[in-house]
């Protein structure tokens, strides 16, 4: 028996797959792409302010003007959001994707009163009593 050669395969020419992925990537290359050049300054975003209820809150918690990520103001904005979250759970029973949330955000503010209890015992407890937790 006679074995058959394979001829071989031109590895230059823009057919199958190898052609789709060189052409895609000289597309990503060239200096044309605009995302590419752009500064830091142009590709960021402005953040909106922050709505009426929230910035009360904020006010009423901060430790400084101006302070709206201490420990204090983000246990306060995470109790908003939990009341929020079960007086919706109270509503709509079968939410199981928003109890799933609601869960994220009540240990959130766990780890962060767990945090000010070991830094400052006693801003702990104000803020405790503050928003109203029991323990």
């Amino acid at each position: 028996m006679a074995k058959a050669t394979k001829q071989p395969v031109k590895k230059d020419l823009p057919t199958g797959r190898q052609g789709k992925k060189s052409a895609i990537k000289k597309a990503t290359v060239s200096p044309k792409n605009k995302t590419a050049n752009r500064t830091k300054k142009e590709t960021a975003h402005a953040v909106p302010p922050p709505s009426a209820e929230k910035q009360e809150v904020i006010e009423e918690y901060q430790v400084k003007p101006g302070d709206t990520g201490s420990p204090e103001v983000q246990v306060a904005l995470l109790t908003k959001r939990i009341e929020k979250l079960v007086t919706h759970l109270k509503t709509n029973p079968s939410d199981n994707h928003s109890r799933r949330g609601l869960l994220g955000i009540v240990s959130k503010r766990r780890r962060l009163l767990n945090y000010l209890e070991k830094k400052d015992k006693k801003r702990y407890s104000e803020i405790v009593k503050k928003v109203g937790l029991s323990k």
